[in-house]
């Protein structure tokens, strides 16, 4: 039997169901009624990468807050978004699935036709269904046409951007004008970055003190640290990394606002809180990002000890940090090692309210309560590396990464590396396990046929890079 990798304190959740769509299992009180099922917070922050948080070995930045949230719950160091990019990644956030499925890749721009399309399933729709008050507070980048909007796929009510807030001349060239939006209708005025953080923080506090009574759903997709970074007046200078730093201690700010307003309303403890990123820091920007002063280098993060950054298919790309914290039911300060993503936060809300998952939809994500909860190891055997265009380069399983490069001229280069105990992506090991080589680069080859993406030939051992 594998050894189980999760440090743990205690058990962790009973499961209510509230949706007539499955089998009810119904909680009850000491007083024998039906027991509220639990609130949840989805904290997602935009290209923070895996170094960027004290918990996670930063040396300058400070995040007590977020600190304080991994001692009372659970960190994660194996934890994946399914995409190294920005719309791929929060579909499959929102849906459980790979974005390659639904042909939503790398980054929607202001002209972009596409969105998240009206067949898919939400984490908002099952919440809603469900009883749930659901709110979206942030950036969207699933689409901004009639048919895309949040409020259009679960949420009941939504304020932010409805993608990236570099979307505007100079760094892109279109003349869509950056605005807010509330529900389905533009916030007239001019978009002020440095506010954004504060100005979200405030909106989701206020969702919480207007639903503290009713079973809800918050998921607050902060803007930042993606450049153009904004730094409220009160928090610039106050990092010792610089503008950079000034932003995450900004998130952490308005994480401990969110965590302090649950307490505030006496729902700290019937609310699951999660805290992750989209993908990894943007530390490669393409020279049309870096044409003036309000976009420097150092303005993108860290991936700590991660190979590459936003846009690859190296670790640093998409391993990013999970953070979970739910008062008595995840056990404080748990370690997780195992695999996870961000595929498998539907799922695993779904068992939580007893709701099924969507018939006839593939889904990519897997329920990992008992994981989260330290009955077992998390269920995930595999996970499919794609770059910022789509292309799948990589897979890996609990232990192995096989990664693979296309130069322009010559062959395919496979790669493969040991991430238990090279998480760096250090040393090429393909030489010496061929077996292993055949195996991931078979599955991987099978998944891309489910999914209709082409992939090249595959040398069956190519060594060094």
């Amino acid at each position: 039997m594998r050894r189980r990798r999760l440090i743990l304190a205690a058990g962790f959740l009973s499961a209510v169901a509230v949706l007539g769509l499955a089998p009810r299992r119904i909680e009850t009180t000491l007083q024998g009624q039906p027991a509220r099922p639990p609130n949840i917070v989805i904290i997602f922050a935009d290209d923070l990468g895996y170094g960027d948080l004290g918990v996670y070995g930063h040396p300058l930045i400070r995040t007590p807050r977020l600190d304080r949230l991994a001692a009372e719950g659970l960190k994660l160091t194996s934890f994946y978004a399914s995409a190294p990019v920005c719309s791929a990644s929060r579909y499959s956030l929102l849906t459980g699935r790979y974005a390659i499925r639904a042909g939503i890749n790398g980054a929607l721009m202001p002209e972009s036709k596409i969105g998240l399309g009206a067949g898919e399933t939400t984490i908002a729709d099952i919440l809603k269904s469900a009883g749930y008050r659901t709110g979206m507070v942030g950036k969207w980048h699933l689409g901004n046409r009639p048919g895309f909007f949040p409020t259009e796929h679960g949420f009941d009510s939504y304020f932010g951007l409805l993608y990236s807030n570099d979307m505007i001349r100079p760094w892109v060239q279109t003349d869509v004008p950056l605005r807010l939006y509330r529900g389905t209708q533009e916030v007239p005025g001019e978009v002020d970055i440095a506010t954004l953080t504060e100005r979200y923080t405030e909106e989701a506090v206020a969702f919480i003190r207007d639903n503290k009574d009713r079973p809800f759903f918050l998921y607050l997709a902060h803007s930042m640290p993606h450049v153009p970074l904004g730094v409220p007046p009160k928090f610039a200078g106050r990092s010792s990394n610089g503008r950079y730093g000034d932003v995450i201690e900004t998130i952490d700010w308005s994480s401990g606002r969110i965590l302090d307003e649950l307490r505030a309303q006496g729902v700290e403890g019937s609310t699951l809180v999660i805290f992750t990123s989209d993908n990894g820091p943007w530390m490669e920007m393409p020279p049309r990002m870096l044409v003036e002063p309000r976009i420097v280098r150092t303005d993108a993060g860290s991936a700590g000890p991660l190979r590459g950054s936003k846009g690859t298919s190296w670790e640093g790309g998409t391993r990013v940090p999970f953070l979970a914290r739910w008062p008595g039911r995840i056990p404080a300060g748990a370690v997780g090692t195992d695999l996870a993503t961000t595929m498998d936060i539907l799922p695993t809300i779904a068992g939580i309210v007893g709701a099924r998952l969507p018939a006839g939809r593939a889904i990519d994500g897997q329920d990992i309560r008992a994981f989260l909860e330290g009955k077992g190891p998390s269920p995930d055997e595999w996970f499919f590396y794609y770059n910022s265009g789509g292309r799948l380069e990589g897979i890996r399983d609990r232990r192995w990464k096989l990664h693979l490069t296309f130069p322009e001229k010559g062959e395919t280069v496979a790669e493969l590396f040991d991430l238990s105990v090279d998480p760096s992506e250090r040393w090429d090991v393909a030489a010496e396990h061929p077996e292993v080589v055949s195996r991931l680069n078979a599955r991987m080859h099978q998944f891309a046929a489910e999914t209709g993406a082409a992939l090249a030939d595959l040398p069956a051992v190519s060594a060094g890079r």
